[in-house]
């Protein structure tokens, strides 16, 4: 039985983000030889995730298993890229479709977070350091709270004078008010770390960001930490995913999903379809298909998901 792997990216007008993701694609297929690699996007780049799937069935692999590219279970993991793999599934009933579960909160993704953040702090006191650690931002409380946990963890187990969550979108507290909440604590030092997988116009906006708080507070130093990107064991984390496919361990933690339960605040989205929602900007390029400035932002999709 031939096998493919089919990593889902999320997509973004940005031509970094798109060349880091293909970056790991390619590191993914050095490292799994005996099977059929390629990649796939939710929205804006190409290929869409449908041509994906469609290339690795011109390839004449009768099972393809998909990844998400993505670090929380929100919106895109839990309902676009299953729509997009059931509808080929239903199409398709000849090959076998199976789905990894989503990166979460994993030990080694904890361990890639603080090697970031140790080579942009360096010998610096950490105690004497406060840590904003920025998630992308959902609709879905239950990933938005994972950036709480991370940071928690990454605090207490680097040993920082304290830490501080923010959202690049969507959610709340953004970046800038963090910045000026946690200038007020009186920490001498703020280290932000954007906790992404690759770059992009968000991770881009919050360095932006970072830099113009910093201009109004000369006093306060401001470090900004890599994001997680090609990290060694960011790629142990995806090959841990893609063999609980075969242990059949690839569910995912839906204790406090809020489309299997009534969380608070959230309770008429319990039971709802699973639906595609990307249908309008799927495929239709990044900035250089669009010949747009790398650091033009007006125009970038704005969605309630993942």
């Amino acid at each position: 039985m031939r096998t493919g792997l089919l990593m889902c990216g999320h997509g973004s007008r940005d031509v970094d983000a798109i060349a880091e993701f293909e970056r790991m694609t390619r590191a993914m297929r050095a490292r799994l030889g005996d099977y059929e690699v390629d990649h796939a996007y939710l929205e804006f780049a190409r290929p869409v995730i449908r041509d994906g799937l469609e290339a690795l069935k011109r390839r004449g692999v009768s099972r393809i298993l998909a990844l998400p590219g993505m670090l929380f279970a929100a919106g895109h993991v839990k309902n676009d890229i299953p729509w997009e793999l059931n509808s080929f599934a239903a199409d398709n009933p000849g090959i076998a479709v199976a789905y990894g579960r989503d990166l979460a909160i994993d030990p080694n993704l904890l361990r890639a977070a603080s090697d970031r953040i140790a080579a942009a702090v360096g010998d610096a006191e950490r105690a004497e350091t406060l840590l904003l650690v920025v998630g992308r931002g959902t609709s879905d409380p239950d990933a938005n709270s994972n950036i709480a946990k991370v940071a928690r963890m990454l605090w207490e187990g680097m040993g920082f004078g304290w830490a501080e969550i923010a959202f690049s979108g969507v959610a709340f507290p953004r970046v800038a008010p963090a910045l000026e909440r946690a200038v007020r604590l009186g920490f001498p030092r703020i280290v932000v770390f954007p906790y992404f997988l690759f770059t992009g116009v968000l991770v881009k906006r919050i360095y932006d960001e970072t830099d113009r708080v910093a201009a109004r507070h000369r006093d306060v130093q401001f470090v900004k930490a890599d994001y997680l990107n090609d990290h060694p064991l960011v790629l142990d984390s995806f090959v841990e995913r893609l063999a609980e496919i075969d242990r059949g361990l690839n569910a995912m933690n839906c204790g406090l999903c809020k489309y299997r339960t009534q969380v608070i605040g959230y309770e008429a989205d319990a039971g709802a379809p699973q639906a595609g929602h990307h249908h309008h900007v799927r495929g239709i390029g990044t900035d250089a298909d669009h010949h747009h400035d790398g650091h033009d932002h007006h125009g970038h999709h704005h969605h309630h998901h993942d």
